[in-house]
């Protein structure tokens, strides 16, 4: 499943793997979207292989540390198939002036 994935994750500029449910999922998905980003969402809790893809991202994310803890799974974000991490990455990339350049380099936005 993690070349599933990896498959998914690369497929787009900007991919988002998220839980309808979700605050912080919904949140990174407008900011990404505020910014002019048209991200592919894969909702986990949609998709008939949500569980299985699921485990796969906690593998991924496993390495990750958010304030001291292991990141969440959800939402965990994709950048030009790279994994960037969950909301707390991806806000703080953007208030640091570093995300903008990250999706233009990506492709994922034009100005």
């Amino acid at each position: 499943m993690e070349a599933v994935v990896a498959r998914l994750a690369s497929e787009s500029a900007v991919v988002v793997f998220s839980v309808s449910s979700c605050g912080m999922c919904h949140a990174v998905k407008r900011l990404l979207r505020g910014l002019g980003a048209s991200p592919a969402v894969h909702e986990l809790d949609e998709d008939p292989r949500g569980r299985e893809i699921e485990r796969a991202l906690a593998g991924i994310v496993a390495g990750y540390r958010s304030g001291g803890g292991p990141a969440p799974v959800v939402p965990a974000v994709f950048i030009g198939g790279a994994y960037v991490g969950p909301m707390e990455a991806v806000m703080s990339l953007h208030l640091g002036g570093r995300l903008v350049p990250m999706l233009r380099s990506a492709r994922a936005i034009w100005l």
